[in-house]
């Protein structure tokens, strides 16, 4: 598990960097990926400032829970699945859990905490 455990971090936190490099910083808004390995929680957070707007907000948040990637929080136009999945995760080991069971049931995608194969 721990060996999982080491890939789900690598490619979560690859795949927030991908995210971060993409959507790009400039003066007033910055992106920034936040990783706090010890309790496996990974986020994408913007900050700053737009014609006089405060912006502030979790583009992406996502835990790795058990054996399973739980996507808390996801603003991205495609859904990241298709990234994680492209990075080898199985998508029996990603939960949407920002949405209803009827959405990951559509998606083929894990649901709570069903066993993924690891």
């Amino acid at each position: 598990m721990d060996s999982v455990k080491a890939n789900y971090r690598y490619v979560v936190e690859q795949v927030l960097k991908d995210y971060a490099d993409f959507l790009g910083n400039d003066e007033m808004v910055q992106v920034e990926h936040i990783f706090d390995r010890e309790r496996d929680r990974y986020l994408l957070v913007e900050t700053g400032w737009n014609d006089g707007d405060r912006i502030y907000g979790t583009l992406l948040h996502i835990d790795i829970i058990g054996d399973q990637l739980w996507v808390q929080q996801d603003r991205t136009e495609e859904g990241v699945e298709d990234e994680l999945m492209d990075a080898g995760i199985d998508k029996d080991c990603i939960v949407l859990g920002f949405q209803p069971l009827e959405q990951a049931q559509k998606k083929e995608l894990a649901i709570s905490f069903r066993r993924c194969k690891v």
